[in-house]
């Protein structure tokens, strides 16, 4: 049985999008939580950079990959650390990895903040979608505890 990866590749649009947070990010400036997050490359070993949503609930900071499988969350796992950049401020974390299981109200708090931003790669489901919809839909959506 051959189980499919889920991956959204970015639209040039998304890209200039990117760049435009990851610049004010790098300066310092926080859009909506984002931080700039850096991570070797699974191959190169050189460090890849990418704007992440750092989403805080009950003092537990988080990661998801709305895109799915994308390259970040491949290095991530691979180099088993990372960086969290904002401004001059670099915070390195070991990431632990959710079970699809713990994802549900992880997934709700992320779309609940961001949902204008990445609501498109949902496929309709939103802050209000139960539980069960949440889970069906977690493996799809990687979600690490930094």
């Amino acid at each position: 049985m051959t189980t499919m990866t889920r991956y959204i590749e970015p639209k040039s649009a998304t890209n200039v999008f990117n760049r435009l947070v990851a610049g004010l990010t790098r300066l310092g400036v926080s859009v909506w939580g984002s931080r700039v997050l850096a991570v070797r490359g699974r191959k190169s070993g050189e460090w890849r950079t990418t704007p992440v949503n750092l989403l805080t609930i009950d003092g537990v900071r988080y990661l998801v990959a709305p895109r799915g499988e994308t390259q970040w969350v491949r290095n991530l796992r691979v180099a088993g650390a990372g960086e969290l950049r904002l401004g001059r401020r670099v915070e390195t974390f070991t990431p632990t990895e959710l079970a699809d299981a713990d994802k549900p109200a992880i997934l709700r708090a992320y779309l609940k903040r961001w949902k204008f931003e990445v609501g498109v790669f949902f496929d309709g489901i939103d802050h209000t979608a139960t539980d069960d919809q949440l889970l069906a839909i977690a493996p799809g959506y990687p979600v690490f505890r930094v």
